[in-house]
């Protein structure tokens, strides 16, 4: 097969102790999955699970350096569980969702919050706000061999050594089964989807120069640093 124009290169991530990667297909993420989070946000704590989606090269392997993007005056984190599937379906049964995860991960959602504000104002599309350049910092899989599937322990966020977020899994509206089905009735999924399944409360702006950590009890952990 000839290309017209380079192919770029497939979104892969690495996972832990193998020289193995795993290759991305789609990214989906889902909106104020905890209660205290949606609260926050302006919600009542409790809503039906909705859906956005990143685009697979915003995913930033490992993180490290991670450039603070142009046209935002208030970009903040989300650390969150991000979910990856060893295989898809359609419709899939609640009781039979975890079957189908390869693995877990710790992950950054960054979002210009700003561009969010004016795109739901306006009733316009997030993809500006949660879908640029290096938007997806994410660590190495962990497979589910070796951590299960966790419905709970912390999951936290530091700035600059300062806690800012610091919350439980168990803390999630829907659980990763309820997510994995409902998404699954709007879309057929696929082995190398992703899903960020929300954030706990704590979310703050951040700067170039700041430095961030996060981690979840039993995943993983990851660091980056806006410049």
């Amino acid at each position: 097969m000839e290309f017209v124009v380079p192919a770029a290169a497939p979104a892969v991530l690495p996972v832990a102790g193998s020289e193995a990667v795993f290759p991305v297909r789609r990214v989906y993420c889902v909106g104020q999955n905890y209660a205290a989070h949606a609260v926050e946000m302006g919600g009542d704590g409790r809503q039906p699970p909705f859906f956005f989606s990143k685009p697979a090269d915003a995913l930033v392997p490992g993180g490290g350096r991670i450039a603070y993007p142009p046209r935002t005056a208030n970009l903040q984190h989300e650390v969150e569980l991000v979910v990856a599937l060893r295989e898809g379906g359609a419709d899939i049964p609640v009781e039979e969702a975890l079957a189908h995860v390869f693995g877990y991960a710790v992950g950054i959602d960054l979002t210009r919050r700003d561009l969010q504000a004016q795109a739901k104002e306006k009733g316009r599309p997030w993809e500006m706000a949660k879908g640029f350049d290096q938007s997806g910092p994410l660590g190495a899989l962990t497979r589910v061999a070796q951590c299960g599937h966790p419905d709970k322990g912390r999951i936290w966020l530091q700035v600059n050594g300062a806690v800012r977020q610091d919350g439980d899994l168990a803390q999630m509206t829907w659980n990763v089964a309820e997510v994995i089905a409902n998404l699954s009735s709007y879309v057929t999924l696929a082995a190398g989807d992703l899903i960020f399944t929300g954030t706990p409360a704590g979310v703050s702006t951040v700067a170039r120069g700041d430095a961030l950590e996060c981690g979840i009890d039993g995943v993983g952990g990851l660091k980056i640093e806006l410049v």
